[in-house]
């Protein structure tokens, strides 16, 4: 069964899946550098927009998957491939958390705003880690926060839905990459802080490839 905060978002994002609103917080695909025959993912897909530049730059012999929770985007998403004839790509409802995706079998990960979303933030860094070949990429823009947020923003469905009350702080961000078993990780981009509800929370884009297990130290590219 869903939770409060993914019922929130799954109605929040139907409902933005009929406007032209902007539904991201980062540009990860500017920086995927996506290559013919490539296996890829696309957490949080929404309408299906980057999925389907994706699947251009991978070709008839790549492949594309879109993961989203929302009916709504992932209907509007579906809708958009069979219009344009785009076969190479496969729109999944499911949470982060549980990728239904075999061990191993992916090049390229990218991601918008969206792990912030998450009840279990380890679990989606452990999934996409899983989900990775041996150097396999991800490129995931997101949001962290400058302190811890307060309970009475976390606990606020509507605050999570809109993609800054579920984050993490920077250290706790870092701390979880190396847990999941990434090494170092570039920071392509990184805002400066800005103001939501009680906290101060900032945008970045950080780049990572599957290898061995040691201690993750997040540097500036």
């Amino acid at each position: 069964m869903e939770s409060t905060v993914q019922q929130a978002i799954n109605l929040r994002y139907s409902e933005l899946a009929q406007t032209s609103c902007c539904l991201s917080c980062g540009g990860a695909i500017n920086h995927s550098k996506a290559v013919a025959g490539e296996r890829c993912v696309d957490l949080g897909s929404g309408r299906g927009t980057d999925v389907l530049r994706l699947a251009e730059s991978v070709g008839p012999t790549g492949f594309v998957y879109g993961i989203d929770i929302s009916d709504g985007m992932l209907d509007k998403a579906r809708h958009h491939a069979a219009q344009l004839g785009v076969g190479n790509v496969a729109f999944l409802k499911a949470n982060l958390e549980a990728l239904p995706i075999e061990d191993g079998k992916v090049d390229l990960v990218i991601s918008n705003c969206t792990i912030n979303h998450a009840d279990d933030k380890q679990k989606v860094w452990n999934e996409i880690f899983r989900i990775l070949g041996n150097g396999g990429r991800f490129v995931i823009s997101d949001i962290y926060s400058m302190t811890q947020v307060p309970e009475e923003h976390r606990n606020d469905p509507e605050a999570v839905a809109e993609c800054w009350a579920g984050s993490v702080t920077r250290d706790e961000y870092v701390d979880q990459l190396g847990k999941a078993g990434f090494t170092d990780v570039q920071i392509l981009e990184e805002s400066e802080p800005y103001a939501k509800g009680k906290v101060e929370v900032v945008s970045w884009t950080i780049l990572g490839t599957k290898r061995s297990k040691k201690t993750c130290s997040c540097k500036n590219n």
